[in-house]
């Protein structure tokens, strides 16, 4: 009777689980401002516990108890900044590690994303300059 239970158990918790994380967790929505694009992306970590025993009854029915449970941990690691057909990935400090400092650095990176940008729009008109 318990390894029925115990799976019954496994598969709601997985089922929970699985309703907490998904794709979008991992890669977020695009956040849009002007001409450039930027992409959230989260490391997601997971545990999952699930136990029970069967108990000796005086009666013919067998008593069961068992639980199950699991957490997630989602600490953003990085963005992809997309201006026309350029792809940057932009990692965040290894010390960031709560999803308020992903948010503070947010204007921050704006900044460095275009600054970044209007760099190489620079060293490709340096080159051109130089080939002629």
């Amino acid at each position: 009777m318990g390894e029925n239970s115990i799976k019954g158990i496994m598969e709601t918790t997985i089922e929970k689980l699985r309703s907490m994380v998904n794709s979008q967790t991992i890669i977020g929505d695009p956040i849009v401002s002007n001409d450039i694009t930027i992409i959230p992306v989260s490391k997601v970590s997971f545990g999952l516990a699930t136990g029970g025993s069967d108990f000796p009854s005086k009666s013919s029915n067998k008593m069961f108890g068992g639980g199950g449970g699991a957490g997630v941990s989602i600490t953003p690691v990085a963005f992809l900044v997309v201006k026309g057909e350029n792809v940057k990935l932009v990692q965040i400090d290894n010390d960031s590690n709560t999803i308020d400092k992903a948010i503070e650095l947010v204007p921050e990176m704006f900044d460095k994303v275009k600054d970044l940008f209007k760099k190489n729009e620079r060293d490709s008109q340096d080159e051109v300059d130089v080939e002629l």
